[in-house]
């Protein structure tokens, strides 16, 4: 049985990208083999400095994963703080690692270029990410397509510490998630820092204003319109049934009398965002009023994790000398 595994960082409210990009496919995956995730609370470290804030959000992409149908019973899920063994494993690699490696980090180069002063802990991400993926043996790591890098670094890191020690770490591989990209609100990449996401929770009169704000033109109904790069259409696809787009496309592209006006695609992203998430955003109610019933969950998540990561810990380390 296949082992899966990814994490998500609590850095803010989880959007439509997350959901689309990840978290729908985390629930998925569970049905397929093992699943293994977690909030990456130790890599928010490199952009959330309030500490108040870092704990609201771990919390909350808990009880957003929980709200939305994941498992405990069949799921390994944990806060990334609570397996030591990761930043150990993570020591290790980054002995065998090369700097020119860590330079190539998109991460790193988006942050030089931009002309900020990255930290240390942003330099050395990927070796921390590789430690997430290899202290669980994992066989795939689902990402998005900004994401394949990690995973193929972290393959490098498992092989250049096998090349010193001899066979001691599990190659993982890399699955594209079916939606890598989700745009937001301006048509650009969805993203808590750019200000342009959805939180998928979201409501009432600020649900319909934030939709309000997607992007359209002067076209009437009745002119003839191909959906294919309009970004309304885009959100329609994601939201609703195949058929049922299908329908909606094909009166955009006749027009006439017939043809959809903006502002009724727009209510039915909203009433399509009720469906999809209401039940959700009443789950996510019933837990926010039992914080101790999430921090149960997970550090029982933890246990079984640290129980991986230990065995794969003490391999390295009698690898390497160290037991």
């Amino acid at each position: 049985m296949k082992r899966f595994l990814s994490g998500i960082q609590p850095s803010g409210l989880p959007h439509l990208g997350n959901w689309f990009g990840a978290m729908a496919m985390h629930l998925d995956l569970a049905k397929e083999g093992e699943a293994y995730w977690f909030i990456a609370d130790l890599h928010a470290l490199t952009t959330v400095k309030e500490a108040a804030k870092l704990r609201e959000m771990t919390r909350e992409i808990a009880i957003s994963y929980l709200a939305m149908g994941l498992d405990p019973q069949h799921t390994v899920f944990w806060r990334q703080s609570d397996v030591p063994e990761v930043t150990e494993i993570a020591w290790l690699l980054g002995t065998v690692s090369g700097m020119g490696l860590l330079e190539r980090g998109h991460s790193y180069k988006d942050k030089v270029a931009q002309g900020l002063t990255p930290s240390v802990g942003l330099f050395y991400y990927p070796v921390l990410m590789a430690a997430d993926i290899i202290s669980f043996d994992a066989d795939e790591v689902p990402v998005g397509k900004d994401q394949i890098q990690h995973v193929e670094f972290a393959q490098d890191m498992a092989g250049a510490f096998d090349a010193v020690y001899g066979p001691t770490f599990k190659r993982p591989e890399w699955r594209l998630s079916k939606t890598p990209k989700v745009s937001g609100l301006d048509g650009q990449k969805m993203s808590k820092s750019y200000g342009n996401a959805l939180w998928i929770f979201e409501e009432g009169k600020a649900l319909t204003k934030a939709i309000g704000r997607l992007p359209t033109d002067s076209r009437p109904p009745a002119e003839p319109k191909e959906p294919e790069g309009m970004l309304i259409f885009e959100w329609l696809k994601l939201l609703i049934s195949a058929d049922e787009y299908e329908a909606l496309a094909t009166r955009a592209r006749n027009g006439g009398e017939q043809g959809p006006g903006y502002g009724e695609l727009k209510k039915r992203i909203a009433s399509a965002m009720d469906e999809r998430f209401a039940a959700g955003r009443a789950e996510r109610q019933r837990l926010l009023a039992h914080p101790a019933h999430v921090d149960q969950l997970l550090s029982a998540g933890a246990a079984k994790a640290r129980e991986v990561a230990r065995a794969t810990r003490d391999r390295a380390y009698k690898a390497c000398g160290l037991r």
